[in-house]
């Protein structure tokens, strides 16, 4: 979280979040969800990697999922919640 807070100190154009969510507890994850959504919303473009799969749909715009070193898609969150095989395979739905 110190780090996310120092990055943006700079007021930088781009924000490189690498597990954001990773040993926080989930009231803490909801708020960095929603401060990620603010900055978003204000124009910033934001690269996260993240393996909480649900946390970066909702945040997203496009994603692309890496399965054992290899892209196993690369698109719209709107496609891949339309790709049943996929949703099925990384989702359990």
């Amino acid at each position: 979280m110190l780090a996310v807070g120092r990055a943006l100190m700079g007021n930088p154009r781009l924000l490189i979040l690498d597990e954001p969510s990773e040993g926080l507890a989930p009231l803490i994850v909801e708020a960095l969800a929603d401060q990620i959504a603010v900055l978003k919303e204000e124009g910033m473009t934001i690269l996260m990697a993240e393996q909480n799969l649900a946390l970066a749909l909702a945040l997203a715009d496009h994603i692309c999922i890496l399965d054992k070193g290899s892209v196993r898609f690369f698109g719209r969150v709107d496609e891949f919640s339309a790709n049943e095989s996929l949703r099925k395979e990384y989702l359990a739905v």
